[in-house]
């Protein structure tokens, strides 16, 4: 356990409890208890993290697999989880390091952010990823990491479902250099049914994210059904497109996982549909995921429509940018390439 970061004490409304700051769930805790994501306990009327000392996956991926595809393309990122998260979704594909059911289940190894970044810059990495689970809620070990990997010349990716607060973005944006948030849907029903949360702070956050000047790529797994509503695309659209044209979207195929395994996977025609409805209200980047290759898996010049980047899977070709900019008309474009 090492002590908590974003939380206050709140004697006024129950006597030794500490209220967290961390996500926009704002847990009250009481003594000897965690908050909804069961990695935070308040012991002796402060709180402690469960988790932001032991890591439970450590991996060298393609900065694609976050997915980014806008942020430094073809090159490696050192991977981090630790157990937990604050959301419950239904449909979670890494539910077996996300889901905490109590303290005996939080498992992982010994870890200090000094050895990380060493281990990051042994593997040729030009970035660090925190990714797999919420990295909301190993915020003290994301942190002290970020702080070191900016000091060692590496950039810092944050893989995120949107719930954290604005406190805690505004102690790691100045260390952060890219996310991709989950939107997993348009409509706070969703949210509340399908994965115990709200949709608002996930919107808030988007819209914090890209005005420090984090570079932002958003997704959506795409549920036959459940948040496949062509009205409600348009409008997850429409607020994409409102916060920035440039902010890549990518819609990724749903498979039964989880608690969803009655659901079939969905059809690529609805990815298509959902991608065109993208275009239409004005995206400039979009992509498929969780599909074989095909025409959006590559990245088009906005104006004059050459491939700029090719794809397939996670055989990545640069071809037609150089410096930022388009090699044919020189349009720049979004995004962090070097």
């Amino acid at each position: 356990m090492i002590p908590a970061l974003l939380f206050e004490k709140v004697t006024a409304e129950r006597e030794g409890s500490v209220r967290c700051r961390l996500c926009a769930h704002n847990c009250l805790i009481a003594e000897g208890k965690t908050g909804i994501c069961r990695v935070r306990k308040n012991i002796g009327g402060e709180l402690f993290s469960l988790n932001s000392d032991r890591l439970t996956a450590a991996h060298i991926d393609p900065i694609e697999k976050k997915p980014l595809y806008h942020f430094l393309p073809a090159s490696r990122s050192f991977s981090i989880a630790a157990m937990g998260c604050n959301f419950s979704c239904r449909f979670c594909q890494n539910y077996s390091i996300s889901q905490v059911r109590d303290e005996a289940t939080i498992v992982g190894e010994p870890v200090a952010a000094e050895a990380l970044v060493q281990q990051a810059l042994q593997s040729d990495s030009r970035s660090i990823s925190y990714t797999y689970t919420e990295p909301t809620i190993f915020f003290e070990l994301m942190l002290a990491t970020a702080r070191l990997a900016r000091a060692a010349g590496l950039r810092n990716v944050m893989v995120s479902n949107g719930y954290f607060s604005a406190a805690a973005l505004d102690m790691i944006a100045p260390y952060l250099d890219g996310a991709n948030i989950d939107l997993k849907a348009f409509s706070d029903d969703f949210y509340r049914r399908r994965c115990g949360a709200t949709l608002e702070p996930v919107l808030d956050s988007i819209r914090r994210l890209r005005q420090r000047g984090i570079w932002v790529e958003v997704t959506t797994l795409l549920i036959p059904g459940l948040n496949s509503d062509e009205q409600e695309l348009t409008r997850l659209a429409s607020f994409l497109a409102s916060v920035d044209p440039d902010m890549p979207w990518h819609v990724s195929r749903f498979f039964p996982q989880h608690r969803l395994l009655t659901l079939p996977p969905t059809p690529t025609a609805l990815i298509e549909r959902a991608l065109e409805i993208g275009r239409e209200k004005g995206l400039h980047f979009l992509y498929s995921g969780n599909v074989a290759p095909d025409r959006w898996s590559h990245t088009y010049c906005p104006s004059c429509g050459k491939i700029l980047i090719e794809r397939h899977g996670y055989d990545v070709h640069v071809r037609g940018l150089a410096d930022g900019a388009c090699r044919s008309c020189h349009a720049v474009i979004a995004g962090i390439w070097n």
